[in-house]
Parts: structure tokens; sequence; C-alpha cells
């Protein structure tokens, strides 16, 4: 879990996809916002969550450096945008419970 957020505070992207993720972070809604991504059923606890957004977050990140189309019909800014809101709402959470 420490590496995972080490990572994320390095994490480097284009600065307006960040400013994007930082304005919607501030509403993020962990029911509503992971459902969206990882469909229904019981979510993950927050380490879990931030680890397979991460993966889908650098699978958006290369299709976006390489403009690979793949399978699911092009890149779209707005689900890296919704993923990366996701990671810092889900990293919020991490270290809000590991202060306490």
């Amino acid at each position: 879990m420490h590496d995972i957020l080490k990572a994320l505070d390095t994490l480097r992207r284009p600065r307006l996809l960040i400013r994007a993720a930082r304005i919607g972070a501030a509403e993020y809604r962990r029911e509503a916002h992971l459902r969206r991504h990882f469909g229904y059923g019981t979510l993950p606890r927050s380490a879990a969550a931030l680890a397979r957004l991460v993966e889908m977050e650098e699978a958006l990140n290369d299709q976006r450096k390489t403009g690979t189309n793949g399978f699911s019909g092009g890149y779209s800014a707005t689900r890296h945008v919704e993923i990366l809101i996701a990671m810092m709402g889900e990293a919020r959470i991490l270290r809000s419970t590991r202060a306490a």
C-alpha cells in the first residue's frame, strides 16, 4: 500500500488531465464512481481498488501516448479523467485511514 501511494506521488501526466481530475476528486463518491469502473457486486477495499485503477490508468495513458485504438474504439480523455478522479479519491481514503 505504501509503495502504491509513493508511485502516485511521482505520477507524471499532462497538466490538463490532472487539473480536471483534481476538480472532479472534490466530489468523489466511492460507491457511485467505483461502480462505473468495476461494475456491480462487492467493491474491493481501497488498496485493491487503487491497484486496479492504476493498471487501468496505465493502459489509458499508453493509448494516449501511442494513439492506439485497440478494441475499445479509441482513447477517451473523459474515461482517463474519470479513472484519475477515482485514483485520487481512493488515495485520499487510504491516506486518511493510515493517519487514523
